[in-house]
């Protein structure tokens, strides 16, 4: 049960006020349902273990037709990312929490940022933020209540079945991360393409774990003291038969898809002070030329997101005045 909740809970995937206003479910009430009751204070309240990378992605050009976003022309633009594990806790044992995320953070301007947050699950479970704050609502109370929930939401199947052929790998380096929600490109003439991406691992070689609490991210670290950590960033574009604003359909493996470049990944920093821990990985700041599509999930993240940030930053002024 622990694991399944570990499953659902993974991402912070979750409501604003004004979105359920009619539920009468807040961004609060949510991130107290993520933390629970002993958070842990100056921390994410989901994702919170993880270590900043840096790192470029080298773009060949080949989305730019779709996109007015300058990160997709030709050229070699630098990132600040982060890999996470699932779950609240910043000391959980890496090989326990089956879920795995890689954000990432692109400065294109003075004025303009790109965040971006994937995770290895390629779907959601429900395809509404108060059904999935329903959700782990129903997990908490028990393995009869969520066996009800999912028979009452047919909608879970893909999740279901992904989670039931999933095995981790042994290393962030071999994972596939996927942007789960749906977005547009928007290109010069203002037409939109909807799609999802997935990084895809351009390495298979396996390394032995250690059997510590940080074996995923020693592992890491010993991958990186030999080079670069690379993966494809792949986009499938939706036909007309795909519904861009349902998160729990994985599209068919049919659909065209576009290899925009590599992201190689250089560095990793596991210190409390590295560059990453004071970004906000909020999944809706765009940059011209890439739209939120009216997925109500993917549009109910940020307020949730800015709540879980403004705990932990008061917390940490709080550390800092004592």
């Amino acid at each position: 049960m622990k694991t399944l909740i570990q499953f659902l809970s993974w991402s912070g995937l979750v409501l604003s006020a004004n979105l359920v206003a009619q539920e009468k479910v807040t961004a609060q009430q949510f991130v107290d349902l993520q933390e629970g009751n002993k958070p842990f204070a100056g921390f994410r309240r989901a994702h919170a273990k993880g270590a900043c990378i840096t790192g470029e992605f080298v773009s060949n050009g080949a989305l730019a037709p779709y996109t007015k976003a300058t990160l997709f022309e030709a050229g070699t633009t630098a990132f600040v990312g982060r890999f996470s594990i699932a779950g609240s806790n910043p000391t959980a044992p890496d090989l326990k929490a089956p879920v795995r995320s890689l954000a990432l953070s692109f400065n294109l301007s003075n004025t303009e940022q790109w965040r971006v947050a994937m995770n290895t699950p390629p779907a959601m479970a429900v395809t509404n933020a108060h059904d999935f704050y329903q959700q782990i609502v129903a997990i908490k109370q028990g393995p009869d209540a969520i066996k009800a929930f999912f028979k009452e939401h047919p909608e879970s199947k893909d999740f279901l079945n992904w989670k039931a052929s999933y095995t981790p790998s042994s290393s962030f380096a071999l994972e596939q991360y996927n942007s789960i929600n749906a977005f547009y490109l928007i290109d010069n003439q203002n037409n939109k393409q909807a799609v999802r991406w997935h990084v895809m691992p351009r390495d298979n070689t396996p390394n032995t774990l250690t059997n510590s609490d940080n074996a995923l991210f020693d592992e890491l670290s010993s991958r990186l003291a030999n080079g670069a950590v690379s993966f494809n960033w792949v986009f499938t574009l939706a036909s007309n038969d795909d519904d861009e604003t349902n998160p729990a359909v994985i599209w068919p493996s049919s659909r065209e898809q576009v290899s925009a470049g590599v992201l190689k990944i250089k560095t990793i920093d596991t210190s409390e002070d590295a560059r990453c821990h004071d970004i906000n990985f909020d999944p809706l700041t765009l940059p011209t030329g890439i739209a939120a599509t009216q997925d109500p999930i993917l549009n109910a993240r940020s307020a949730a997101y800015a709540e879980s940030y403004r705990r932990r930053a008061k917390e940490k002024l709080l550390e800092a005045l004592q």
